[in-house]
């Protein structure tokens, strides 16, 4: 595959490069409604208790930082105060206790991420305490994926040992860009030793495997030769995948943003360009396209996976451990439960008085028709593995592909000339070129986005712009 030669003109990027969703769900979280709430929940909880040796995946978001990051698009709670963050945790531990009552019978998980916020924001004990709470209630299963975001900033050794003793397995990094212009434009200081000192740190406590170190293009004040310096470093810190994510500049959605100069982002040609030395800077250490925005080394589980067509993907990202059923903890935490989603209440006032009412606090969630379903399975084969199968669509669904899907392939007619896609009588195809925009190809399978495209507020777009 010639991924490192991939070349995309200006006049590409601006035909292409509009709002789109990143696809971590179809449909996408703007079609939640609070229609669908707790009721729906307990039902489809039921559901999936009824199926006890299917394995489940568990989301914990543990929202608080000390310091708001400029550039942050994640639900976060800002405070020094650690007696509010100690509050939460015995609310987190309490909503733990409702989901068991309801799955006494469904309690073997395959993968655990928690997510924040920044998790090391609690100590060790406290995260001991959390683990234990969960491990009351929920069995790991052998080779399961325990995953853990965590902030070099404020991540000590001593976290690292207790999370490697209780059998963490992945870290994730943030590190976003190490260009002291650009740190100081998103108000994120962060040190390439202190990032170098965390990676060595954690292989010798023994993450020997499973370190992922999260960067951003697009941010304030970047450009590619100072950029392509980070990644040079990065990639001397050898780590087994990097996220590489197009910054998402949305400051209608998230009003700390507004505090970053508009004019200091770069230009689609830069911003692009950025992209591009990435890929070419990975893929010539050796590392291999993971989706859209991956890149894993070719003995990481997630690379093997990618070669062999079984990635897969959901709201903690790509992973190699899918489960039929996902639960989601904390404020704003979203689970996937049987065909439905869930998302809790995103204030803490309001999941404490529903968890102090004995209710699981969710806000609002959507439940799939069939017809959603087909498009979910399309739309995340195309976004994990860039193909879709005709045959395997029959298979699993019993519908035509071409038949049942003719107004979404009428749709890929642009990329289709763009040279993104190919379309035969096996199935789609994504070409190297195409993804770049693999997020404009899945939209043509989006039905809601066919329906509300038109009268969507251009202005004030509900999505990240997809280069």
């Amino acid at each position: 595959m010639a991924d490192s030669k991939v070349r995309v003109d200006l006049e590409t990027v601006k035909r292409f490069d509009r709002p789109g969703p990143r696809y971590t769900s179809y449909p996408t979280a703007v079609e939640f409604t609070e229609e669908v709430g707790e009721a729906a929940y307990r039902e489809r909880l039921a559901m999936a208790n009824a199926t006890p040796d299917a394995p489940l995946s568990l989301y914990a978001h543990l929202p608080f930082c000390e310091h708001r990051c400029l550039f942050c698009g994640c639900h976060v709670v800002i405070t020094p105060h650690m007696p509010v963050a100690e509050k939460y945790l015995e609310y987190l531990k309490r909503e733990l206790d409702l989901l068991a009552e309801r799955l006494p019978d469904r309690r073997s998980v395959v993968q655990m991420h928690w997510g924040g916020g920044t998790p090391t924001y609690y100590s060790p004990a406290q995260i001991r305490d959390l683990f234990g709470h969960v491990t009351e209630h929920f069995d790991f299963v052998p080779g399961a994926e325990i995953a853990v975001e965590v902030d070099p900033r404020v991540t000590r050794r001593d976290h690292l040992e207790t999370m490697a003793e209780l059998g963490f397995n992945r870290l994730s990094l943030g590190v976003q860009d190490l260009t002291a212009a650009v740190q100081a434009a998103i108000t994120r200081n962060q040190t390439f030793d202190e990032t170098e000192k965390l990676v060595r740190q954690a292989r010798e406590v023994g993450f020997t495997e499973g370190i992922n170190i999260d960067l951003i293009y697009g941010l304030p004040l970047q450009e590619p030769v100072s950029f392509g310096r980070n990644l040079d470093q990065v990639i001397g810190l050898r780590p087994d995948r990097v996220a590489v994510y197009s910054f998402a500049y949305v400051p209608w959605i998230r009003g700390h943003q507004k505090k970053l100069d508009p004019e200091s982002l770069p230009s689609a040609e830069v911003k692009l360009e950025l992209y591009l030395t990435a890929m070419e800077r990975f893929l010539d250490a050796g590392y291999q396209p993971i989706g859209m925005d991956h890149f894993a080394l070719p003995d990481d589980e997630l690379a093997v996976a990618a070669n062999q067509g079984r990635l897969y993907r959901n709201f903690m990202g790509y992973t190699v451990m899918p489960a039929s059923d996902m639960i989601g903890v904390g404020i704003s935490g979203i689970g996937e439960v049987q065909h439905g989603f869930f998302q809790n209440e995103k204030k803490l006032s309001t999941y404490y008085k529903a968890i102090d009412d004995g209710r699981l606090p969710v806000a609002r969630g959507y439940l799939l028709d069939p017809d959603d379903r087909i498009r979910q399975y399309v739309i995340q084969q195309i976004m994990c593995n860039f193909r879709i199968g005709k045959e395997d669509v029959a298979r699993r669904f019993g519908v035509d592909f071409d038949e049942y899907l003719a107004s979404s392939l009428a749709r890929l007619e642009d990329v289709r000339e763009a040279g993104f896609v190919v379309l035969d009588d096996e199935g789609l195809r994504v070409t190297p070129q195409g993804r770049v925009f693999v997020r404009n190809v899945c939209m043509a399978f989006d039905r809601y986005l066919m329906e509300k495209e038109a009268a969507r507020d251009q202005e004030r777009p509900v999505f990240s712009r997809t280069v």
